[in-house]
């Protein structure tokens, strides 16, 4: 079983070792030989340092971390507090609202990408960090995934909160968010890869260099340097880097909490 997972795993990794190994090869290495060679024979940097020297890629990469962490931040506020009160209130008409949320998973972007646009653009915020993060503010996955965990947390220590004297939003922010942290964690990681290698809306609502993101700085090495593929190589691994090292500090607390510990069985 180990010997076909570790198969698996790197025929998943051999596209990310590829691109690694083009964008380290020297000009005079051929990257379509046949049979491939996966390491060059003089391995150089000179690509990533011609890449950040004539592209502001320092630029697109604080607009990238600028957007993410923001899309991230409000998402995770806004997913928690529509999630909390469709998990643990009790109101007429909840399963309805729910029911209409998690149907709006089967709109696809394109559909309201055009009205997505036009409301951009009259509340003046083409060409801004708001902008870009406006369709991501909230998500119906996260509002099912945060409303599924939210459910999950022992009635009781709700209950043990409510007697201490804790108003609901006191409850939602002392109580339910710790406990529910590794859903948090797991819905940031998918929001921030999501932002970071968003193009598609990036590329509709800006049209001002100064605020690219990394995978619209990447897409014009194809026409700035001609179709090298060593220097769309280094632009890309740039830009795939953040979200690797992203994953890494945060899977360990994907992990089950204890909020059940303080609970009697």
């Amino acid at each position: 079983m180990y010997v076909l997972l570790t198969g698996i795993a790197l025929i998943a990794l051999l596209p990310l070792l590829w691109l690694i190994s083009t964008s380290l090869k020297s000009p005079t290495e051929n990257i379509f030989q046949f049979p491939p060679q996966l390491w060059p024979s003089q391995p150089t940097f000179q690509n990533y340092i011609k890449v950040w020297q004539t592209n502001p890629f320092g630029q697109y990469l604080f607009n990238s971390t600028v957007v993410a962490a923001l899309t991230v931040s409000i998402n995770l506020l806004f997913c928690s507090l529509a999630a909390y009160p469709l998990a643990r209130l009790d109101f007429r008409g909840r399963d309805l609202i729910f029911a209409g949320v998690i149907s709006t998973i089967m709109i696809p972007f394109q559909i309201v990408m055009i009205p997505l646009y036009i409301l951009t653009v009259q509340l003046g915020l083409k060409n801004t960090y708001l902008g870009i993060i406006f369709p991501a503010l909230a998500s119906a996955f996260g509002i099912f995934l945060l409303r599924q965990a939210f459910q999950g947390v022992p009635k009781e220590l709700e209950e043990a909160a409510r007697i201490d004297g804790c108003t609901e939003l006191g409850i939602w922010w002392h109580v339910m968010l710790p406990a529910i942290r590794p859903a948090l964690v797991t819905l940031a990681i998918f929001v921030f890869i999501g932002s970071w290698s968003d193009f598609l809306w990036p590329l509709i609502v800006l049209d001002r260099p100064e605020y690219y993101t990394l995978p619209l700085g990447v897409a014009t090495l194809a026409g700035t340097f001609s179709l090298d593929w060593r220097l769309i190589a280094a632009g890309s691994v740039i830009s795939i880097a953040p979200v690797l090292l992203f994953f890494l500090l945060l899977q360990r607390y994907i992990v089950p909490t204890d909020a059940g510990s303080g609970v009697k069985g």
